[in-house]
């Protein structure tokens, strides 16, 4: 800076190289601003990539969400079918079950229309072997036909060795073996109700009453056996 002297005071006068420098940094500094901004868009290419990958992904990814949006609703829709088909099938068997002897009854029916005419018949003839004579015709036709549509058998047990499968003994009488007993087990003497099976399964065992060989080989209950030698 140059300094003048004028009526005893100093002056300052601007130096004209430092204004010159003043005036060229606001210059530098617009000029470098365009610069530096094409040199930051021009300078990554890695961000650049990034971008791309981002756009090309978007296209994948929703094709990935609506296809996720489709299974979830295919399964939904697969859920509901299942409990519909659950519940009818809980629903026929429930009235399978209630229904089941339909038949066996239709059957029935006409066993009971026959014994409302035998009780007619009956009441007006007042003749106990006409009854009779309905009420057995009843039973066998009845018997036939449980055992042809429904396979119900009945047998009997009079006679035969006991099964403790067949028959159920409530009487159990000793003979001995003179007598007519069986030695080789027990044997069925009487028939208190009979027994049926159902195909080849026995339904209800017959009670019966079981004839047994005598356990005591000397006299028969109730004698008096030999009394003791006497010399």
């Amino acid at each position: 800076m140059a300094k003048k002297k004028d009526q005893g005071e100093d002056s300052v006068l601007p130096d004209e190289s430092a204004a010159g420098a003043s005036a060229a940094k606001p210059a530098a500094v617009a000029a470098a601003k365009p610069a530096a901004t094409a040199a930051g868009t021009t300078a990554s290419p890695a961000g650049v990539a990034g971008a791309a990958g981002v756009a090309a992904s978007d296209p994948a990814r929703a094709a990935l969400e609506a296809e996720v949006a489709e299974l979830r609703e295919r399964l939904l829709r697969t859920q509901a079918d299942f409990d519909n088909y659950r519940k009818r099938m809980l629903r026929e068997r429930e009235e399978s079950a209630r229904y089941a002897n339909a038949s066996l009854l239709t059957d029935l029916l006409a066993l009971i229309d026959d014994f409302e005419r035998a009780i007619r018949s009956a009441e007006e003839s007042r003749e106990f072997s006409v009854f009779l004579e309905g009420v057995s015709m009843i039973e066998r036709r009845m018997l036939e036909m449980l055992e042809s549509r429904w396979g119900l058998r009945r047998f009997s047990s009079v006679g035969e060795a006991f099964d403790p499968v067949r028959h159920e003994a409530m009487m159990r009488t000793e003979v001995p073996a003179e007598a007519g007993a069986d030695p080789a087990g027990p044997l069925v003497a009487e028939e208190f109700q009979k027994g049926y099976y159902l195909h080849e399964r026995v339904l209800r065992p017959a009670k019966v009453r079981v004839q047994v060989p005598s356990e005591r080989s000397g006299p028969a209950a109730g004698e008096a056996g030999p009394g003791p030698a006497r010399g």
